[in-house]
């Protein structure tokens, strides 16, 4: 298969045929690229496993262009979704609902609940507008680092999938919110960059965070993810990583530090991938440092950041790329 790379307007109209005719395409997201096919279609949504090679227990989310679609996707859809659509959507947050009669099991791993989520980008919404409400993940092999470009998705799919929209860089870098409102309380599955500090007030209180039990409801719950090639490490501190990274470099081997700019007295002029300087900045910028950095290096050391809210999200997902390992 022959994998092409298009401008997201120029390319709208392909995009829409390739999944009318049940393929798959690969759009823009604010968080990451995503993969997608027609949600109503097993035979289309079966496509994403075999190009990802994404074990099948694990589920998809569904994009939908409007908040009407819901209706389509879910049943019993209580009133706080739309409270929490007027305000967060379009945007990074996915709620999972009862799913519909529509949904096919392949898209919710065998599960009664599917979750759904409008993208905050317009070439996403117009294609979705056009076809069908797509199932989609993130347009990377299996547990690899999530793409947050077109070149990214181009280095893990080319001769996966026939056509990728390139709509720039990711705006937010990390894959969206998961918040599940079938489970009694509400529970965050997957944190991302609506925190549970901004879904409180519409709330009445915090949602609790969730964890496996039985079906997953969520991507991002059951198995190792967003890797890199290369051994990566998350750094307690930035004296840590320094003593980790000079003796890694006397072993001979070849280490990388993906910090913020603000240590250079303590990192000095070792080898670097910026991370920007605030906590917005390293959500924006992490999936690509770890891209970068395992394509030159064997040891990726990440900076840890403290704290609750944006800052959590983002050692989420660092903290599984790692494999759970500090220094």
């Amino acid at each position: 298969m022959i994998t092409r790379i298009v401008n997201a307007e120029d390319g709208l109209d392909e995009a829409v045929s390739l999944i009318k005719s049940g393929e798959l395409v690969v759009f823009p997201t604010e968080t990451v690229y995503g993969l997608g096919a027609n949600a109503f279609d097993p035979a289309a949504v079966g496509k994403i496993f075999e190009a990802k090679g994404r074990p099948q227990d694990n589920p998809l989310i569904v994009h939908i262009s409007a908040v009407g679609e819901v209706k389509e996707i879910a049943r019993d859809v209580p009133e706080v979704f739309y409270t929490l659509a007027e305000r967060f959507m379009p945007g990074a947050l996915t709620v999972v609902l009862p799913k519909s009669d529509r949904i096919p099991g392949i898209v919710t791993a065998g599960g009664d609940t599917v979750a759904v989520r409008m993208p905050d980008n317009a070439f996403a919404r117009e294609l979705i507008s056009r076809s069908f409400p797509l199932a989609a993940p993130s347009a990377n092999r299996s547990k690899h680092v999530s793409p947050t470009s077109a070149g990214h998705v181009y280095d893990d799919l080319n001769g996966r999938v026939p056509l990728i929209l390139d709509g720039g860089e990711c705006r937010v870098g990390i894959e969206s919110t998961v918040l599940d409102l079938t489970s009694g309380d509400p529970v965050i599955l997957r944190p991302g960059a609506v925190t549970a500090e901004m879904l409180a007030p519409y709330l009445g209180a915090a949602p609790g965070s969730g964890k496996v039990i039985g079906t997953a409801k969520s991507p991002g719950m059951k198995y190792r993810h967003y890797a890199p090639t290369a051994e990566a490490y998350a750094a307690l501190s930035a004296e840590s990583a320094a003593a980790f990274y000079d003796r890694c470099a006397a072993e001979g081997k070849s280490p990388v530090l993906l910090f913020r700019d603000i240590y250079p007295d303590i990192l000095g002029e070792r080898s670097r991938v910026s991370l920007g300087r605030s906590v917005d900045d390293f959500m924006h910028n992490v999936y690509s440092a770890l891209r970068t950095a395992e394509k030159e290096h064997d040891v990726i050391i990440v900076e840890t950041l403290a704290g609750e809210g944006r800052a959590a999200s983002v050692m989420n997902r660092v903290m599984k790329a790692v494999g759970g390992k500090t220094v």
